[in-house]
Formats: C-alpha cells, structure tokens, sequence
C-alpha cells in the first residue's frame, strides 16, 4: 500500500491553533478539534489501520465471556512499528505540532500508540485517568484520540470530565467497574462539565494524562474505528514506577530508560520539535 504524496504533504501541513484554543486546553485538559483530518487521509489510513488491526488481533473470545475491560475495545499497540505506512501518522509534524502546542511544550515524543476498535455490541470503557498507567514525571501528556470514521453517539465516542484533572481520588484506580463507579460518584458531586458528544469525519479531541473520560457502549452493529497517539514532552523524564502496571509500562515502552532522566529510547523518538 503506497501513500499518495497529497497525504503525505498533508500530513506536513500545520493545523492553525489558536491562543483561545490553547487556553481551553490548559483549563480544561482536553480540546476537540475539527477537520484534523481531511476525507482523503481520513479513508486512506482508516483502511490501513484496519488491515493492520486484523492481522495483530489475537483475541477470539465471545464478547460475552470477556471482562468489562476486554469488552471496551480490541486494543493493539505501537502499529508504528509493525507498519510504515501506519508510522506515517503516526508520526506525523502535523499531529506532532498539535500536541506541542496544546501543552506548551519545545516538542514532543511518541510514548506509544494504540489502536482502539470497539465491536458492535461491545461495551462501555469505563471512567478512568490514563496516567495511572505511566511512570512519567510530569503531566506534559497529552492523547490524540482519532475516530477513523464520524462516531455519533450510539458507536460510543469519547466522553470527558472537563477540568476534572485536579481531582486526585480515583487516579490510583486501573480501568474496571470499580474505576467507573468510585469515580462516577466523585464526579457526580463536583461541577466539572461532563461533555458526551458525537464527533464528525476527521475530528480528533486531545487529553491530557490525568483528565477523567470514558466511552458509551456501542450499540450498533458496526466497528467503532480509533487509532491513538500517547505524546509526551520531549524533556520526559521517567519517575520511580509507583504500581505494577508503571513497571510493566517502564519495561514496555520506555525499554533501557533510567528513572531521573529524559526518556530516549529506540521506541519513544522525538516527533515534532520547534
């Protein structure tokens, strides 16, 4: 699968952000942003992803007999290194220069990417803060969500709790019906905005690493089609794990990093930088 060089020089192109959208970012933590993608790149990769998807899946088990969990998404990861068609996004200066915009940053590096297909009939993804996850010292994260085709609301788009990053209760929570019910009852008792919303071809929101979201269930028949990109700031220093999936994520996607300095393994490479 060849790229057009239309995608291609596309894929260089800045996306214009504004000093309001900025501001929106840095209070509430997440921003969705419209026509990232245009229709050509948007059905181009929505098609390599999905052939990439189908040839790394490994899970057969009914959607019944899986956890809650396993019922969110099929999830595979770091496509950018079994495909290069696929690293074309994912590394791309335009996404990359998003990223280092919204957080303020001098650039930004890949920590790993993710695809995130939701089966007809799959579940919903319950409320959770990614950075639970990882053993990064700082908040300089950020998580460009990418629908590969319009999601309304019965495909199960993304939902957020609006600034809900100052929250600490629930961080220490991995992603399980636990997760959805202790911090569904925190956030029913603040005035963080919780914002549900379709979003439309080639729309892709942003969110940072302690920002509280979650998905719907998909209630169709169809796949709900996502690829996403975890950046960080380029300056990322790795912090002493502080659970057991930090360790795991230490040894996964940032192999050979020291804790105390900038993460610059093979895997986690500078993308954008001013």
């Amino acid at each position: 699968m060849k790229l057009p060089d239309s995608i291609l020089n596309f894929l260089d192109e800045p996306y214009p952000i504004s000093d309001e959208q900025i501001s929106f970012y840095q209070k509430n933590r997440y921003i969705k942003l419209k026509q990232v993608l245009n229709q050509e790149t948007l059905d181009f990769f929505n098609n390599a992803i999905t052939v990439r998807v189908s040839k790394m899946k490994t899970i057969d088990t009914p959607l019944e007999q899986r956890s809650t969990y396993g019922k969110a998404f099929l999830q595979l990861f770091n496509l950018w290194c079994e495909d290069e068609v696929v690293k074309k996004l994912i590394f791309s200066k335009r996404l990359g220069k998003i990223a280092s915009d919204l957080m303020q940053t001098d650039g930004v590096r890949i920590y790993h990417d993710q695809a995130l297909f939701k089966e007809g009939g799959g579940g919903i993804t319950p409320w959770h803060a990614d950075q639970y996850y990882w053993p990064l010292q700082t908040d300089k994260t950020v998580t460009a969500w990418m629908p590969l085709q319009a999601t309304p609301l019965e495909l199960g788009p993304l939902e957020f709790s609006a600034a809900s990053h100052q929250i600490v209760e629930g961080r220490e929570l991995e992603i399980s019906d636990e997760s959805e019910a202790v911090i569904q009852q925190k956030l029913r008792v603040t005035d963080f905005k919780h914002v549900i919303e379709p979003f439309d071809a080639g729309e892709i929101s942003f969110h940072s690493g302690w920002v509280f979201h979650r998905a719907g269930a998909n209630v169709t028949d169809q796949m709900r089609k996502v690829m996403t990109i975890i950046f960080m700031d380029k300056d990322m220093k790795l912090k002493a794990p502080e659970n057991k999936n930090q360790i795991n994520d230490w040894n996964t996607w940032c192999p050979g990093a020291t804790v105390g300095e900038v993460i610059n393994s093979p895997i986690n490479p500078i993308i954008y930088q001013r």
